[in-house]
């Protein structure tokens, strides 16, 4: 009986030591994993703060190897066109062989690093449009609109059609009613704590006043709306500054259609320029068409799309009140009036109905139009965009498919700035958006500065930043397109500068390439809402020349390269203007 007993106390002493031993080993790891991450963290920072004065060890490194490039004997500011460069034969089961400069391979994984490090910045972001929200605890007694109360939000019949903007964390009611009293609209309504909407008249359908119980993103302790409910505010008091500096554009003399009157759904006899643009407004059309003495309303259409302007000296009389008016008037002219209204056709959207399993890619470099792109495709279709980032700037913006996984399926086609093999063949069919390197260039260094509407400052561009900027991104201009030429499953070629030569033309293209229906008035609607929300206010303060003639001659040959890489997978060529003079 004392044997075993003597064993089992053996046993123990073995166990405790052996308990005793992994103790110590994870205390051990555990302090080793935590000096680790304590030296990432603070190696981060480290490059967080070089990156904000252009990272003085990667811009060392760009210089180092573009320093060797253009010394290098194989190598000529003229690019492919006139020597050989040291390149690779890159073999794709596809496309045959594409040349490809060595100097490209060899930065990509460098480049790779430090566009990943700013593309995650991208949260960071601040739109300086969004001031700082003051504390509102009441609808009537705070706020300059009145409140008039909760409202059904019915995305497919909505009265508020304008929307305006989202913001997940800085939504005020205040904030939604100057945006909508600067667009001259009556009302004001804001849904789900976060989003935004305008309009002239009001939704059908009152709720509870307990349903609209969402606060505000921005301002504790007031409401915005709720899940399917508005919060309506009616804007009297903020609507006569605005009305005094409501903006008519002149469009054009045109033929007035045959049948106008069931064309124009609106109008009214014996007004003035002014009293109909007016009158239109209110009646929430984009257009104010002036025939003779009568005023019509309404849109853009296949009939009537503004492409074949007349000479203005015909609609003369209709504005002058000449004598001879009376044989114009047997010519059916009419003078049309840009209304400050926004059309409003083509900005409902969602997302897809059916999860799709093919990934579409929208890749561009930075600075290329993407955002703007985005925008055509979304009301051209109707259906959201996604990102394979998350920019919370644009989502407030109105792309609610920023917040998406890119992933879901629930978009039409997603946003990318990556490039390399793996990256690209992630994707089905992609569409590859071009855009000259020189002013690419510029628009993205616009909006690291300056964000996504402003400008970068004088001090910007004569500081070692911008020399270091065009150091590291010119070439990752000519390899993103390099590497989307070579791995690219099924691709179609958009140049911007086309796009904005003839925009329903390219769109066209778009939309066959991504399967979806042609409609022509939502094609229409997007033309007359063509800028959206990110055209940049105002020129550039700058008129200094950004571009030295060394950094020129190294972009000249990356357009050579890429001329000739697109010849190769029988693609047009760049744009003439791109090409060096």
């Amino acid at each position: 009986m004392a044997k075993p007993f003597f064993s089992l106390q053996k046993f123990l002493r073995r166990a405790q030591f052996f308990l005793f031993f992994l103790t110590v080993a994870y205390l051990m790891a555990g302090s080793l994993l935590l000096l680790q991450r304590s030296y990432l963290v603070i190696q981060q920072s480290n490059r967080g703060s070089a990156g904000n004065q252009g990272s003085s060890a990667d811009s060392f490194g760009d210089q180092h190897l573009d320093h060797r490039m253009v010394q290098n004997t194989y190598w000529s500011p003229k690019g492919l066109a006139d020597v050989k460069l040291n390149t690779k034969h890159l073999h794709t089961q596809r496309h045959g062989v594409i040349d490809q400069p060595l100097w490209l391979i060899s930065r990509n994984s460098e480049l790779r690093q430090l566009r990943r490090r700013w593309f995650h910045n991208f949260v960071k972001d601040q739109d300086p449009s969004l001031g700082t929200p003051s504390k509102v605890l009441k609808h009537t007694l705070v706020n300059k609109g009145t409140y008039v109360g909760c409202f059904v939000d019915n995305a497919e019949k909505r009265t508020l059609k304008a929307t305006v903007f989202f913001d997940l964390r800085k939504m005020t009611v205040s904030h939604c009613q100057d945006a909508c009293a600067e667009r001259t609209y009556v009302y004001a309504g804001l849904a789900y704590g976060s989003e935004c909407y305008c309009g002239n008249h009001l939704p059908l359908n009152r709720a509870k006043e307990e349903e609209c119980n969402n606060e505000c993103k921005g301002e504790k302790g007031s409401v915005c709306g709720g899940v399917n409910r508005l919060s309506v505010f009616r804007l009297d008091n903020l609507q006569a500054p605005s009305k005094q500096r409501r903006n008519v554009t002149y469009r054009g003399c045109f033929r007035a259609p045959e049948n106008v009157t069931r064309i124009f759904p609106v109008s009214f006899p014996n007004l003035t320029v002014e009293m109909c643009s007016e009158f239109c407004s209110d009646k929430e059309y984009p257009l104010a068409i002036v025939k003779w003495t009568e005023c019509f309303c309404g849109y853009p259409t296949v009939q009537f799309n503004l492409y074949e302007p007349l000479d203005e000296s015909l609609c003369a009389g209709y504005l002058n009140g000449a004598n001879e008016s009376e044989a114009l008037r047997e010519e059916n002219y009419c003078s049309v009036y840009q209304t400050p209204i926004q059309d409003t056709r083509c900005t409902n959207r969602k997302f897809l109905p059916i999860k799709t399993k093919v990934f579409i890619a929208l890749s561009s470099f930075p600075g290329a139009g993407n955002t703007w792109v985005r925008h055509l495709i979304e009301h051209a279709t109707g259906y959201y965009t996604g990102s394979y980032y998350f920019d919370g700037t644009l989502y407030n913006k109105g792309f609610k498919g920023e917040k998406d996984h890119w992933r879901s399926g629930r978009t039409i086609c997603v946003k990318t700035h990556e490039s390399g093999k793996r990256e690209i063949e992630m994707y089905d069919s992609s569409i590859l958006l071009i855009r000259n390197p020189y002013k690419a260039l510029i628009a993205e260094f616009n909006r690291k500065c300056g964000g996504h509407l402003g400008y970068a400052t004088e001090r910007h561009w004569n500081s070692r930043e911008w020399p270091e900027f065009v150091d590291s991104y010119a070439s990752w201009w000519a390899s993103h397109a390099l590497d989307w030429l070579q791995y690219g499953k099924k691709l179609i070629v958009v140049h911007y500068e086309d796009l904005k030569m003839d925009l329903i033309g390219k769109l066209r293209d778009i939309l066959a390439f991504l399967k979806v229906p042609i409609n022509e008035d939502r094609l229409l609607c997007v033309e007359n809402n063509k800028d959206g929300n990110f055209k940049r206010i105002g020129s550039s303060q700058s008129s200094l020349e950004p571009f030295t003639q060394e950094m020129k001659n190294v972009i000249d040959g990356f357009i050579r390269t890429v001329d000739k890489a697109l010849k190769a997978r029988n693609f047009t060529g760049l744009p003439e203007e791109y090409m060096p003079r």
